[in-house]
């Protein structure tokens, strides 16, 4: 009797994750040495030069802004001080978006790397979680270089700051879960600009920034409270003004869904992609 032919395993499944993922990610690790240097400087120009820009010249129009504190208390904070809070948001989800995107599709379409990868003992799955914590990394180590600058120019030199690197990071584990399921759909360079007009730039106005949400329509304002940046930037403003958020349960669950959702989407399409 002739067995049935088995049936093949769902796209859908549950991610299936091992510590193979490491030698993945140090093989990253290591080719990206090389070009470190120019990569950081690449990564850290933009946000420094809307930082300048806006922040000493808008700031010097604008002088302070005001916020609503942890504790409902509004408070008058320097523009500066609030732009560079919600910059290095933005950097850390320009950076992971960056490198699980063009990065990425480099190494599985264009460089074939994936494919390689695949021969040795190691799944897609993990090849997925490999890019995806290269990505975050790469955003923490943006993040870290404009955190020096802040703190040279004395913007922020508040004891709490040092708290905001854990979020920074989670920010960008869920930019860069967000960005490899594009990654998984693109055909080609020109996909990812769609990526970044139609959702990363509204997202970078709409999430307090550079103005405070308060002066938005209170349609916008409920937008934008489902937004991924904005919750970064709820958990990490009080910290540059040496105060706690709040909700920060809240926000943390908010990152950490969107997190988990999208890798497990970015996995399934990658999972059909390769299966074609």
């Amino acid at each position: 009797m002739n067995a049935l032919p088995s049936t093949p395993p769902h796209h859908w499944r549950a991610p299936q994750l091992s510590w193979r993922f490491w030698p993945v990610f140090q093989r990253n690790l290591l080719v990206w040495r090389k070009l470190a240097l120019p990569s950081l400087v690449g990564n850290i120009a933009e946000p420094l030069i809307w930082l300048l820009a806006f922040g000493y010249g808008m700031g010097m129009l604008v002088g302070q802004v005001t916020v609503t504190g942890p504790d409902g208390v509004a408070l008058a904070v320097p523009y500066l001080l609030f732009l560079a809070s919600g910059a290095i948001c933005m950097s850390a989800m320009n950076a992971a978006s960056f490198e699980a995107l063009y990065s990425a599709y480099s190494r599985m379409q264009v460089q074939k790397t994936w494919d390689g990868i695949l021969n040795a003992p190691v799944t897609l799955d993990d090849i997925v979680l490999a890019e995806m914590l290269w990505a975050a990394f790469k955003a923490l180590f943006t993040v870290c270089a404009i955190l020096g600058v802040i703190l040279v120019l004395g913007i922020s030199q508040a004891p709490k700051l040092w708290l905001a690197l854990p979020v920074l990071l989670l920010l960008g584990i869920t930019f860069s879960c967000l960005a490899l399921i594009f990654n998984a759909l693109a055909q080609g360079y020109d996909f990812f600009t769609y990526y970044f007009t139609l959702f990363l730039t509204p997202m970078m106005f709409l999430s307090g920034v550079f103005f405070p949400r308060e002066q938005l329509p209170a349609l916008v304002q409920a937008v934008s409270e489902l937004l991924p940046l904005t919750h970064g930037v709820a958990l990490v403003r009080p910290l540059f003004l040496n105060q706690w958020p709040a909700d920060a349960a809240l926000h943390l669950a908010v990152l950490a869904g969107y997190a988990v959702v999208a890798f497990w989407i970015a996995l399934a399409l990658t999972r059909r992609r390769f299966a074609r």
